[in-house]
């Protein structure tokens, strides 16, 4: 046989080491169609001219793009028979990525624990996007649950990682060179800056933008992410495609700009949940609310932590219902450190 069918949950075992196939040279094509597929416009990542006044050499490829690079590299090893991605942790953006560079990726098992259906299992892996110097680029974990392959297969025994809550404002990467003193703030779309914002405000971003299944097909295609869930209609009880969570998780970024457009460059990934599936046909909406900041060594840049939660409905600023989970609408609750202009 030599076709393959992808991991399933007996397959993994914490230690494990996964070098996941493919690297992948990123041009500027991999921007152009970020930037179609999404409704993008921190200058930063638009603009060579403007990221050299931030100090960096050339604009870099969108955080978010770099993670989906990444994230869709671990797929084929990962999640090909995913039930559901469930979260993430422990990210940090180390160095960013420009084009030219070539990105590959890796993952250590760190956690399983099988359901009490015996039918599926978690696993928690860190996966890591080196370039083309060995440099690792990007660095997170996630936690995912997987189908078994055996029913009656035993169950392994359970490892349920410690994961720090958030990535300390010490531990932050700040892109070597940045310099935030000369920035644009006419030229960046608002006037707003690091000391405007208040811990526990909370902002709706106002805008919406209704997902079709033919920009998810093509985005899903374009991070080469093969999860059966995003293409085949058999792979679900009720047939329908599951729109990928990177998908939404770009499309809130981008509606966040009304309102955060100088929260540059996500630099950590503190937390994240899918809370409910998203499908073709829906309205993503977002708020986001700031749940901390900091000052950097940096020259001009602040830190600042957000909650940006999407939803398909419902009222802003509205996550949980009197049960303690997430109220139906809520399609994503990301928890990020982003830099921006004191």
């Amino acid at each position: 046989m030599k076709t393959n069918p992808g991991h399933f949950f007996e397959d993994y075992h914490v230690g494990q080491t996964i070098i996941h196939a493919v690297p992948r040279t990123i041009s500027g094509g991999e921007r152009a169609l970020y930037h179609a597929l999404y409704p993008v416009r921190h200058a930063l990542y638009s603009s060579d001219e403007f990221a050299r006044a931030c100090g960096l050499p050339s604009s870099p490829l969108d955080d978010l793009a770099a993670f989906h690079v990444v994230f869709g590299k671990s797929v084929p090893d990962i999640s090909l028979n995913a039930v559901a991605n469930l979260g993430y942790g422990e990210g940090r953006w180390l160095h960013p990525v420009y084009p030219g560079d070539t990105l590959r990726s890796e993952s250590e098992v760190i956690g399983v624990k099988q359901n009490s259906n015996g039918k599926t299992g978690v696993v928690w892996v860190r996966t890591r996007g080196l370039n083309q110097r060995d440099e690792v680029v990007l660095e997170y974990t996630r936690w995912v649950m997987v189908r078994k392959r055996d029913p009656d297969a035993p169950a392994p025994e359970t490892v349920i990682p410690a994961l720090a809550p958030a990535v300390p404002a010490s531990h932050l990467p700040i892109p070597k060179g940045l310099d935030f003193t000369s920035y644009n703030f006419a030229l960046a779309g608002e006037t707003h800056r690091w000391d405007d914002y208040d811990i526990g405000e909370q902002i709706d971003h106002v805008d919406g933008v209704t997902i079709e299944e033919a920009e998810h097909m093509l985005a899903t295609r374009l991070w080469q992410n093969t999860a059966r869930v995003h293409f085949d209609t058999s792979a679900r009880p009720d047939g329908t495609r599951l729109i990928y969570g990177g998908h939404v998780i770009s499309m809130a970024r981008a509606l966040s700009f009304n309102g955060l457009a100088n929260a540059q460059m996500i630099v950590a990934l503190n937390a994240g949940a899918h809370a409910n599936p998203a499908c073709a046909g829906m309205t993503i909406r977002a708020w986001s609310e700031v749940l901390d900041k900091a000052e950097t060594d940096a020259p001009g840049v602040g830190a600042i932590r957000l909650r940006l939660v999407a939803t398909s409905g419902g009222a802003p600023f509205a996550l949980k219902g009197e049960d303690g989970k997430y109220l139906p609408e809520v399609l994503l609750d990301l928890d990020y450190w982003a830099l921006m202009p004191v």
